[in-house]
């Protein structure tokens, strides 16, 4: 709204010729973040009252850790704050006619409310283990996969010509492949592989939100070097014009995420759940598709990664088939706390191990 009001009144009225700059991506993506920033710290305290009001706190799930257990009764959503500050901030800032912004937005509402949707049906059951069932929330996020495959393959893909099948990898200047098949394939089981994992790694307070901003604040710098043909050119990636609007898009949703981390360090006044931390995941991982660094993403998001197989392979791999666990505990936050960690301590760590991580994607940027 900011975004076209301003364009329109620069171009017509002389007076007002310094709104040109939101023409800027710089100006556009802090005052995205600033926006996000201040709309979750103002509208969190009223919704958890809300939610104390209405008792919709947090239904426990029995993970053999004794301190869970004090957290019963703290406000679970948090996430649906997360995301309307988003869609707000972006209604404002962006440019809506951006196909790659309206893709990410997609991602965003879809998994937000798969995510709600989840979080409900827990709270009439009055249990954590019996929200949506997983064969159905797997194909929720399938359909959305398939609906981004679908874009990318079609005549209203935002890419150009040739790029739109091409698979990078870091410290490679040409594309690894380009085959329509083989890609497509690891675009459908990246997202759905991104999709849950930040869901797996939000277990602890505060710990999946600050990886997520870092994340965010890496994959919005790779944004703006993909959508500046400046940059792209002397950097070496691939132009894809548009793209950079994804950097306010980013912006916000980390802005967003240092809000909600207010109140959501330890001790939690408010949980994201599945609303929060599923579109999270979404938007991550179609962001990543959108900015080709789906590879990438195994060293950026190395953490969710981790704390993905981890549980996949205690879970699918141990208690299915060989019927016996292979970790004391799984996801790997709650076997760093089994083995007699403090929560704060698991957590600053994590975050300090998400922060190297993402300082080694961002190198990656100069070294191709």
């Amino acid at each position: 709204m900011i975004y076209f009001l301003g364009r329109l009144l620069q171009a017509s009225v002389k007076e007002l010729s310094f709104l040109r700059l939101v023409d800027y991506l710089s100006v556009r993506s802090i005052a995205s973040a600033l926006t996000a920033i201040l709309l979750t710290l103002m509208l969190t305290p009223i919704f958890i009252r809300y939610l104390h009001r209405r008792r919709i706190v947090d239904q426990l799930r029995d993970t053999g850790i004794p301190s869970a257990f004090d957290k019963a009764g703290t406000p679970i959503m948090g996430g649906a704050v997360m995301v309307g500050s988003v869609l707000v901030s972006c209604l404002l800032w962006c440019n809506l006619a951006n196909l790659y912004l309206l893709t990410a937005l997609g991602a965003l509402i879809w998994f937000g409310l798969i995510g709600l949707v989840d979080d409900t049906a827990k709270l009439r059951a009055r249990s954590g283990d019996r929200g949506l069932s997983e064969i159905t929330k797997l194909a929720l996020q399938a359909a959305f996969a398939l609906l981004l495959v679908g874009l990318l393959a079609s005549p209203w893909t935002p890419f150009p010509d040739r790029e739109a099948f091409t698979f990078y990898v870091p410290f490679l200047k040409f594309p690894l492949f380009t085959i329509a098949a083989a890609y497509f394939v690891i675009v459908f089981f990246f997202v759905m592989l991104v999709g849950n994992a930040v869901n797996i790694t939000d277990g602890m307070d505060g710990l999946a939100i600050v990886p997520s901003v870092f994340v965010l604040v890496v994959l919005g710098v790779f944004a703006y070097v993909e959508g500046n043909a400046v940059w792209a050119k002397y950097l070496q990636y691939p132009l894809f014009r548009g793209a950079g609007e994804l950097t306010v898009f980013c912006s916000a949703f980390a802005g967003a995420g240092i809000g909600f981390l207010w109140f959501n360090a330890y001790p939690a006044q408010i949980f994201m759940g599945d609303a929060g931390s599923l579109a999270i995941g979404g938007s991550l991982a179609t962001v990543s598709v959108l900015l080709k660094q789906e590879a990438l993403f195994l060293i950026l998001g190395g953490l969710f990664i981790a704390e993905a197989l981890s549980s996949q392979i205690q879970d699918k791999i141990g208690i299915k088939w060989l019927g016996r666990r292979i970790f004391s505990r799984a996801p790997f936050h709650h076997q760093m706390q089994h083995d007699g960690l403090a929560e704060t301590k698991v957590v600053i760590r994590l975050w300090i191990v998400s922060l190297i991580l993402a300082l080694a994607a961002l190198a990656t940027l100069k070294v191709r």
